[in-house]
């Protein structure tokens, strides 16, 4: 097994060069109190930008033509890194990326759950012909390469030519520049893939000094053999491996989360560099049909297990229903009411209904436990998630980063202020291997975001999703102010970020 502490020696992540889009004028930010992104406590002190780059930190001289902004003492930041995003549907359309960067998110890193725009390639052109708000960085998704090769023959494995034609697949989108292979386990087409296939396909991603990030195939009944899944890849290629909006999602586990915790640290210790991401809710939001693995839309005594030991039925409550639009935010009790059904019956008749219609339908399920989110959160090797999209009924796309300060920094007082930004940056960046940003220090990328500690709070609510959150004074990508006062500045120096080793674009 390669030793992981070897693997992190290899080339990260590094965006383009900056450029004159990012501004030749110099920024001077005084009075500010520095959190680094290190976990360092927070210092006075003044951060020196020019070119997008950050020059100076601490005592900083102004040069002629500085534009000068006083924090008067607010929090400045790296900018945040949403390690797990969907934020880029729609982004074509919107991208102010309003909803990101009023967070203070900076960067995004999309393409999760096993999906992702093939070829990659042609992603990123598209995004540096025409930037938005924020940086993007990408996975090549094994859904998206399985249904490629595959088509709408997916239901069982792949044979060892679809294999061969899938690695050259994940070969190219490596060469792009993603940061890896992703995957989304439970959900069709990859719900039909062996383990072996899944561990052929990272062993291609891990050749080219890539990494893995997984939906895995369980996060309730089979948690405890999805998460052995995901550390036999991680000890079979040495590479990082990364569980995807980490939580136990099932009554009967609740409590348990100390336990799975113990279990990802001695993974650690024998050399595994396992890592996690999670989001600061104990709603989740996913396809309808996950909660019947076996996708059997007439077994009623597997519908009323889900609903008895994963979500209750008044918990279930759909987010995009394409048979029925005016059943959207209505709950699968709300829906048995109407039709004058049980409940089991109800959720079944949706995912029949759905998979007729053969659109993606979602639904956002309450089966997780406050306490045992808040355990994940804070497990060392846990950083901040959004796992949202720019348009969501689900608060945690407008909402995730300005919550954690608000709950638990504030009313838990689990973390640190210095902490909760440690895990939205420099430990984000880690994880993601990203050389350039995530850190406040010379020669970093200027992404920083100022926010009041005291009341920086998330305004996202399940009745107002949209809603935009508090405490957040400015946001700077690349140098260029993005966000001032919860009003977008109409800018676009995102950048597109690719695995530092992959060959020059062409």
């Amino acid at each position: 097994m390669r030793n992981w502490l070897g693997w992190c020696a290899l080339p990260l992540v590094m965006a383009a060069a900056p450029s004159s889009a990012a501004g030749t004028g110099g920024l001077l930010i005084v009075h500010a109190s520095i959190v680094d992104g290190t976990g360092a406590a927070a210092r006075p002190g003044a951060v020196r930008v020019v070119d997008g780059i950050i020059r100076c930190v601490g005592t900083c001289r102004a040069a002629r033509g500085d534009r000068r902004i006083d924090a008067a003492g607010l929090v400045l930041a790296p900018g945040f890194i949403d390690t797990h995003s969907h934020h880029d549907r729609g982004l074509a359309e919107q991208r102010d990326a309003a909803p990101v960067t009023a967070q203070g998110v900076t960067t995004i890193v999309v393409g999760q759950d096993g999906f992702s725009d093939l070829p990659l390639s042609g992603q990123f052109a598209q995004f540096e012909a025409k930037p938005s708000a924020v940086n993007i960085a990408s996975y090549v998704g094994h859904g998206s390469v399985r249904e490629a090769v595959m088509g709408a023959d997916s239901k069982r494995p792949a044979r060892p030519d679809e294999m061969e034609r899938m690695k050259a697949l994940v070969a190219e989108a490596m060469d792009a520049g993603a940061l890896g292979l992703s995957t989304g386990l439970e959900y069709e087409p990859a719900i039909y893939s062996t383990r072996e296939e899944v561990l052929d396909l990272a062993r291609v991603a891990a050749a080219h000094h890539g990494r893995y990030i997984s939906h895995m195939r369980s996060e309730d009944v089979g948690l405890d053999d999805a998460v052995g899944e995901l550390l036999a890849i991680g000890r079979a290629t040495g590479m990082p491996v990364q569980i995807s909006h980490l939580k136990i999602a099932m009554v009967d586990k609740w409590g348990q989360a100390g336990a799975l915790i113990k279990r990802l640290d001695a993974a650690r210790a024998e050399g595994i560099n396992v890592t996690a991401d999670a989001y600061p809710y104990a709603w989740w939001q996913s396809g309808l049909d996950v909660l019947l693995p076996a996708r059997d839309f007439n077994d009623v005594k597997a519908a009323q297990f889900a609903l008895d030991h994963l979500a209750p039925p008044e918990g279930l409550v759909l987010s995009e229903f394409p048979p029925d639009p005016s059943l959207v935010g209505k709950s699968v009790a709300d829906v048995a009411k109407l039709r004058g059904i049980s409940p089991a019956e109800a959720f079944l008749a949706l995912n029949r209904e759905a998979a007729a219609k053969g659109q993606g339908s979602s639904v956002m399920g309450h089966s997780m436990a406050d306490d045992d989110v808040a355990a994940l959160i804070g497990w060392a090797h846990s950083n901040i998630c959004s796992d949202g999209q720019l348009v969501d009924l689900h608060p945690r796309g407008s909402g995730s980063f300005p919550r954690v300060f608000a709950w638990l920094v504030r009313d838990r007082k689990l973390l640190t202020v210095e902490a909760a930004v440690h895990k939205m940056t420099g430990l984000a960046a880690e994880h993601m291997g990203f050389a350039d940003r995530g850190r406040i220090a010379p020669g970093m990328a200027a992404d920083l975001v100022l926010f009041d500690p005291a009341t920086i709070a998330d305004g996202a609510t399940f009745e107002h999703p949209a809603a935009r959150p508090a405490g957040i004074r400015s946001v700077w990508v690349n140098g260029v102010m993005v966000m001032d006062n919860g009003t977008p500045t109409g800018a676009m120096p995102g950048r597109v970020v690719r695995r530092a080793d992959a060959p020059a674009k062409r």
